[in-house]
């Protein structure tokens, strides 16, 4: 199979020829694209972050747009599915002709996408996985929104230990890249904690999977106390339903950023009350007050109708990086100058709570680890480290 894909961009690569640096721009329009998730297993991130990003464009191509340029974004979506995403992939860059990737999501998927994005000088901003390759190794198009998945475990993991009691660590995780990061951090925060942890065990998932009931028997007998998992939405609720089913009340239960969503919180009956996060942006409800945070909310539920969850806010929050470092940029706007745009970047991000810094040595957005719970039906900040 990786060979396969390996074919495609070569042969993608080898059919286009020259790069062209600045494709996707005219005088009057900038072309993005985001090879997005938008029925598969993340596809509560994927559909509302575009949904919110389409939004803030559409304020701003109101009045005027970047330098007189309307922004322009054309979505495919590849339902968590890797030949989709490479075809998509394919027509964006190659057929579309975009000038930038915004919020694709999916580890793997970005992962797999560099190779034809840095051939065609486009930059992949905000991508949705905070996997450490977002960032490394260092490109000049290579643009992560926030700290890693291996940096939230390894920091939430022993602060849980510290602060709960818990010493045998476990995982439950989908094993591709997204999920094996997630593994790694939860191993070597283990083996850095010396005598004081242990690693019990792990159980290796499908993306559609929904029966957990082994696999959380084998880990309870395998004396654990707190599991990290990296699986999707449906899936995590599904397991703290089901840990609560069987009287697995004293299992604790860790996810990274991907797991760090409204919905763990909001479903209906509980299962996602004292479920742990940690990512790399802050809950929305706890900031209503902000006059920026509450205006944006307000905004969000009188033209969708409904209240934005994280999906929105990661979607609103990658679409003002977007716009500040297309205006940066200048007037005469190329993948360079659009690059020098997007390392001047430095403020406060009200809508996701965190201060955003891109440097020509660094290119990762924030670099909180904000670690949450679940309390009732919110989700409520613990610690920043």
């Amino acid at each position: 199979m990786k060979n396969l894909f390996k074919a495609v961009f070569l042969t993608a690569v080898l059919f286009t020829g020259t790069a062209n640096a600045d494709q996707g721009v005219t005088d009057t329009q900038v072309l993005i694209g985001s090879n997005q998730d938008m029925s598969g297993p993340f596809a509560a991130f994927g559909a509302p972050a575009m949904e919110a990003a389409q939004m803030y464009f559409d304020e701003v191509n109101a009045a005027g747009g970047v330098h007189g340029r309307q922004i322009k974004m054309i979505v495919e979506d590849h339902g968590y599915q890797m030949p989709k995403a490479m075809s998509n992939l394919n027509k964006l860059v190659n057929s579309d002709k975009i000038f930038a990737m915004l919020l694709q999501l999916g580890t793997p998927m970005n992962i797999a996408s560099f190779p034809l994005l840095e051939a065609k000088k486009i930059a992949n901003v905000s991508p949705l996985t905070a996997a450490r390759q977002m960032i490394e190794p260092h490109s000049d198009y290579k643009y992560a929104g926030t700290s890693s998945y291996y940096d939230q475990m390894r920091t939430s993991v022993p602060y849980l230990s510290e602060s709960t009691g818990v010493k045998n660590i476990c995982s439950m995780y989908i094993p591709s890249d997204f999920g094996l990061e997630i593994a790694e951090g939860t191993k070597d925060a283990v083996a850095e904690a010396g005598s004081g942890l242990t690693f019990g065990g792990e159980t290796k998932h499908k993306p559609d999977e929904l029966d957990f009931v082994g696999s959380l028997s084998k880990l309870k007998a395998s004396g654990c106390e707190l599991i990290t998992v990296a699986l999707g939405v449906k899936q995590t609720l599904t397991v703290l339903g089901t840990a609560k089913k069987m009287g697995l009340t004293d299992l604790k239960f860790l996810g990274g950023s991907a797991s760090f969503h409204t919905l763990i919180a909001k479903v209906p009956g509980g299962p996602g009350d004292g479920f742990y996060a940690a990512s790399g942006w802050a809950d929305i409800v706890a900031r209503m007050g902000d006059p920026v945070v509450g205006g944006w909310v307000a905004k969000y539920t009188e033209e969708t109708g409904g209240f934005p969850g994280t999906g929105a806010l990661l979607g609103r929050s990658a679409a003002e990086v977007l716009v500040r470092a297309l205006e940066a940029a200048g007037h005469d706007l190329t993948s360079d100058s659009f690059q020098a745009g997007m390392e001047s970047l430095n403020f406060e991000d009200k809508i996701s709570g965190v201060m955003v810094t891109i440097t020509a040595d660094n290119h990762q957005g924030a670099n909180d680890v904000i670690i949450s719970q679940v309390q009732g039906d919110n989700w409520v900040e613990l610690t920043r480290r």
